[in-house]
């Protein structure tokens, strides 16, 4: 009569959990529709300064873009991985995840840094604005994965992946894969289409 309980509690506390992953994955959801509606109304508006195809590097975002793709693919190996039992394998790929997220994030700043530098702030045009707030909120996310990722490694380390720790990997692979489908959204509407404009 306990046990069944007991794992009639846990069952329920999973539920909300992942209830409550999937409510804010939808918020977020929102908050990107929102972003990227933004940039549809403001993206031709330059006020007089650099365009799209002024300042993108095709390359260098494909660059950023394999980068993201990659760890995405090793995220996912990585938790499969984990539920077959492979844990030491299963952290080592979720630290190259770790590796390329940061050095995703590293790009990402080094060209916000640039175009700081030439004059190009969120500051000048409703365009940049639109910009700069739409690419920093997807590498905002990106950084809180990786500081999740952080916690997650250090505990799989520790402890190994009990149950709890395999529905954890699984909900953070989710979150990973959702930040890569929005970042394609992004490299194809602001990067790709802005380049020829």
């Amino acid at each position: 009569m306990t046990n069944t309980t007991s794992s009639a509690i846990t069952y329920s506390e999973t539920d909300k959990t992942a209830v409550g992953f999937w409510l804010y994955l939808m918020t977020d959801c929102v908050l990107f529709a929102t972003l990227f509606a933004t940039y549809a109304v403001l993206h031709s508006n330059t006020f007089g300064g650099p365009s799209g195809s002024e300042l993108f590097s095709l390359p260098f975002v494909l660059t950023e873009t394999v980068l993201l793709l990659t760890s995405s693919v090793i995220c996912g190996l990585a938790l499969l991985l984990a539920k077959h039992g492979q844990a030491k394998l299963a952290i080592v790929c979720f630290g190259i995840t770790f590796l390329l997220g940061a050095g995703f994030v590293g790009m990402e700043l080094y060209e916000f840094a640039g175009l700081v530098q030439e004059g190009n702030s969120w500051q000048r045009s409703g365009f940049l604005s639109a910009f700069f707030t739409l690419v920093g909120t997807h590498g905002l996310h990106v950084t809180v994965g990786l500081l999740w990722l952080l916690v997650l490694g250090v505990y799989a380390w520790r402890r190994g992946f009990s149950r709890t720790m395999l529905k954890r990997a699984t909900l953070f692979t989710i979150f990973w894969h959702f930040l890569d489908v929005i970042w394609i959204f992004i490299f194809t509407f602001v990067y790709l289409i802005g380049a020829q404009q």
